[in-house]
């Protein structure tokens, strides 16, 4: 049984990514890049708060097929990750958005497209690959 998780300072947005995934690690660096302010945590989702909160979220905890990102308590999950991650880091990035015309099924299967061979095009590592010291100093759990 998983446990709750361990308490964080819920007013900073945290995103919750496979550590494993190629793309999603990517995405990290991106977004430590992007994100002046340094508002953004991270956790791996395979890390004990990670998995705790996939678990509290109804996310399946065996495969990580999504990115978990809460912001002011809020969970996105899916594409909507995405788009709110990019319209928390403001101009240009906030243009995202516009994704969310998209019907919301076609939202998650065009994420679930991806999700499903990101191994297969991006490639997948053996362990949770030693972030740099930027984003260490913005990992969580």
């Amino acid at each position: 049984m998983t446990s709750s998780p361990e308490p964080f300072d819920a007013s900073q947005p945290l995103i919750v990514f496979d550590g494993v995934c190629v793309l999603c690690s990517g995405f990290v660096r991106t977004v430590v890049r992007l994100d002046r302010k340094n508002r953004f945590r991270f956790a791996t989702a395979q890390s004990p708060l990670g998995e705790a909160l996939f678990h509290k979220h109804g996310l399946r905890t065996d495969s990580y097929e999504t990115n978990l990102v809460l912001i002011n308590g809020a969970p996105f999950i899916r594409l909507d990750s995405f788009v709110a991650v990019m319209a928390e880091l403001g101009w240009p990035w906030r243009a995202a958005k516009a994704l969310l015309l998209l019907p919301r099924p076609l939202r998650d299967w065009l994420y679930e497209r991806i999700a499903k061979n990101r191994y297969a095009i991006f490639g997948r590592k053996d362990s949770c690959e030693i972030p740099s010291a930027a984003t260490r100093a913005r990992m969580i759990g």
